[in-house]
This record gives structure tokens, sequence and C-alpha cells, in this order.
């Protein structure tokens, strides 16, 4: 409750704490717009591998011209911000945090170590490595007393936010989950199609402002399937081996529908994820839906925690023995100073993997045949379905995250999940994929 003064404190004694920026697309801009407002935190350098994005978005947020150089060592020492193509020179004394942002997981997890190497306090908004390699990451981070975190802002963070309400209150927490919108078709989604199924105007998707790749993995249901696996590994939640459900429904449904099936709810069973839909199956817009929201849904310790359900417009199922809590919104990069506060000045994150319970696997979109080309997340070839992490392991099932740039060594049907034996790796996944054995070990833990 208190980061605000803390962040006053640094700014008063001239020590503000030190950003370094890996990405400057829509997350990072958007955090860029928000941060000169905030007191004690001052972005030292941002990197991105094409340099003219970069100072377009500082450009876009107003950033002080006179505020940017191409010299680390000066922004270091006058307080401005260096704007840089290679990512490598933000690994220095003097940067306290790294703001990992690329999108791309191989990128992220290896930014990530180096950021650990180099003693500095990750946040991980790339959540596609996190869901990949997140235990191992945290693991590695907290071996050198640092802190390894989701991105607050991005909703797996606004998640873990509630899912600590419910403990530290004593509640068992039931599901956790968020909104989007499905239907039955979004898996079969590519980027030839994909603007007919989102609501912008012919003119912004004519304009190359937005990433056909990036839009089809929010609706093909991958996304959310990422999301949701950070969730898990970070609550300690079990996910279903049947994938997300995406039931429709709104606000006042959610403790009714995200409870176990056996007390009438959709989860295989309690301590479970889930996402659900803000449309009907045949499209319809639900009033009052969870689009953009987060939730927890809890279970009554006794009687009379039951009977407070009943009492207050909480929402509760028709049993009076779950209830919700619910946040409408996420505010995306404009909130990440919250996790920056949080490891530079207390020392936590705002969710970290505890454990493996989730994985994404890739799944194959069409009739796939050999000597084809994986194109990974939000592409033609597969989409990220959610499972247990120990489903996962057993059927030794391909991540998602791994389906980049591969190809096929048999043909595999539609639908199928694929397997690590299904594709060649490249050697040059080495390091990624010794993380990747040290994530699954936690299996054993």
């Amino acid at each position: 409750m208190n980061l605000h003064d803390l962040l006053l404190a640094r700014e008063q004694d001239d020590n503000p704490i030190r950003v370094g920026v890996i990405g400057a697309g829509r997350f990072g801009t958007m955090f860029l717009a928000q941060v000169r407002a905030t007191p004690g935190i001052h972005v030292a350098a941002i990197a991105d591998i094409n340099l003219d994005r970069a100072h377009q978005a500082l450009k876009l947020v107003d950033w002080p011209e006179d505020a940017a150089t191409d010299d680390l060592d000066d922004a270091l020492a006058h307080g401005r911000t260096a704007v840089l193509s290679d990512a490598g020179h933000l690994f220095v004394e003097g940067i306290d945090v790294i703001v990992e942002a690329t999108g791309n997981p191989i990128v992220g997890a290896s930014h990530a170590l180096k950021a650990i190497a180099a003693g500095q306090h990750i946040i991980m908004v790339t959540v596609e490595a996190d869901a990949l390699v997140g235990p191992a990451l945290a693991r590695r981070a907290a071996e050198r007393g640092l802190v390894y975190s989701l991105a607050y802002g991005d909703q797996p963070a606004l998640i873990m936010e509630l899912v600590d309400w419910a403990r530290t209150s004593g509640f068992q927490v039931v599901c956790a989950g968020k909104g989007a919108k499905y239907l039955e078709h979004y898996h079969d989604m590519n980027p030839d199609n994909v603007w007919e199924n989102w609501e912008f105007s012919q003119e912004l998707t004519d304009s190359g402002q937005l990433n056909p790749y990036m839009h089809t993995s929010f609706r093909d249901g991958t996304k959310a399937a990422i999301e949701m696996a950070a969730v898990a590994n970070a609550a300690g939640l079990v996910p279903s081996d049947d994938g997300l459900t995406f039931t429709p429904g709104d606000v006042e449904d959610i403790a009714t529908i995200c409870r176990p099936k056996d007390a009438g709810g959709v989860l295989a069973h309690e301590g479970s994820v889930d996402v659900m839909s803000s449309v009907t199956r045949d499209g319809s817009w639900i009033p009052h839906n969870t689009q953009e929201g987060v939730f927890v849904v809890v279970k009554a310790t006794n009687d009379y925690v039951s009977g407070c359900f009943s009492e207050y417009p909480w929402h509760p199922d028709p049993t009076n023995q779950y209830a919700a809590l619910y946040r409408p919104y996420h505010y995306v990069g404009l909130e990440l100073g919250i996790s920056i506060a949080n490891a530079a000045l207390r020392g936590v994150a705002t969710g970290t993997p505890k454990g493996f319970f989730g994985d994404v696997v890739a799944t194959a979109k069409k009739d796939l045949h050999a000597g084809e080309e994986l194109d990974g997340e939000g592409g033609y070839t597969v989409w990220g379905k959610l499972i247990s992490a120990r489903a996962s392991v057993e059927r030794g099932a391909l991540p998602v995250a791994m389906a980049h740039h591969v190809e096929l060594r048999r043909d595999i049907a539609k639908g199928s999940i694929l397997t690590w034996d299904d594709v060649r790796l490249d050697d040059s996944l080495s390091q990624v994929l010794e993380l990747r054995r040290e994530t699954e070990q936690f299996l054993s833990r």
C-alpha cells in the first residue's frame, strides 16, 4: 500500500530505479507513455532490433528529444535514455531491472539468463517464455537473490493478485481465470482470415499497424492458453487435460460456471484455471461480459461464510458455496511500474512460477505433412492448447513455443497434439532446451 511513498523517497534521494526495456512494441510503448509521470523510476535504456521503431515509440509518447542518446554510459551518468539496437549492452552495472518485452520466447529466455548473470531483476512481459521455461528461470533468479516476475498490467499478474487476496483471506482457490472472445472455429484461424474475426475497421487493418500473427494468437486460443499456463505455474493450479472451456457467461455467472462439474459447473476439478467467453456460441455479445477482465472463484470455508455469500450482492453460485472476485479491466503497459517497484524496493514478484503445473502444447490447425515447416503462435500450422504439465511430459508433447521454424518428420492429422519426436530441432536451441529440461524436473518435486 505504500509503494508510491517508497518511490518518492528514491526520487528525493536522486537514486531512481534504473530500468532497461527490451522491445518497443505495444506493451513497451504503453509503459514509456506512463513512466515519466512515475517518481523514482528512470528508463536508462530501451533496445529494439528495429532502431527506427524504438525512436518512433519515444516520439509517439512525447519523450523529449534532448533526453535520448545513443550512449549508455552517458544515459546512466546523466539521467538520459539510451536508444539501442542491441539488447546485449543493457546487462551492465547501473541498470537495476530488465523489462523483457520482445514477445519471442527463445530470445526472451536468453535475455533473462543474461540479466540474472548481471545481477538484475527481470520483469517477464514475454509470457510465452514464462510458459515455456519460467520455473527454471525463476529458480535461477532466486538462487542469485533476484526477482523474476510476471508483468503487472498483463492479466496473469492481475490474476495472481486476486489469488493472493483469496489465500491471504483464508479462502481455497477453486478457479482463477479471465475473459476472452471465443467461437469454436477460432482454432482454425490464420493470418489470412484473422481480420474477419476482429472488429477493427478496414482502414486500420490495411494500415499495417496491426500484426496479423499476434492477433491470430489472441483469437485462436493460444494466447489465452499461454497466459493461463503462467497462472497455473505461479498459483499451483492444475489445468484440465481437455483444455480451456471458453464457456459463455457474464460477470454474475462466474461462480456458477467456474466450479466443478459435480457441483454443476464446468471444471474437471477444484484448483484449476479457465477462460470464459464474452460471446455466445452463435457470436452474440453477452451484456456485462468478462471481456478484458480477470477473476478468482473461492469456496465457503463453513456454513457461516456460505451465509455471508448469500447475504451480500457477491453473485455466488445457486448453492452459496462458491463466490467470485472480479476485476473488469487490465491496463497493460500503463501499470507495469507496479512490478518494477515491487521487485526493486520490496524484493517481491507480482507473480512468479512456483512449479510446473500447466503446459501449452502445439496442436495441428490442419492436416500437416512431413517436410513442412511449423510457424508457431498465431501462424498457419498450429495453435496452443493448455493441458496439465504431467500429461504433457508423459506424452512427450511439443510446447507451442518450440514450434517455430522447425521441420516436421512425419504427417500430422488436424487436431492432433504434436510431440518432440515429430520435429527436427536446430542445434541453436540448446540453451532453451536445457532450461526446458530443468522446468520439467519440477514435476518430481
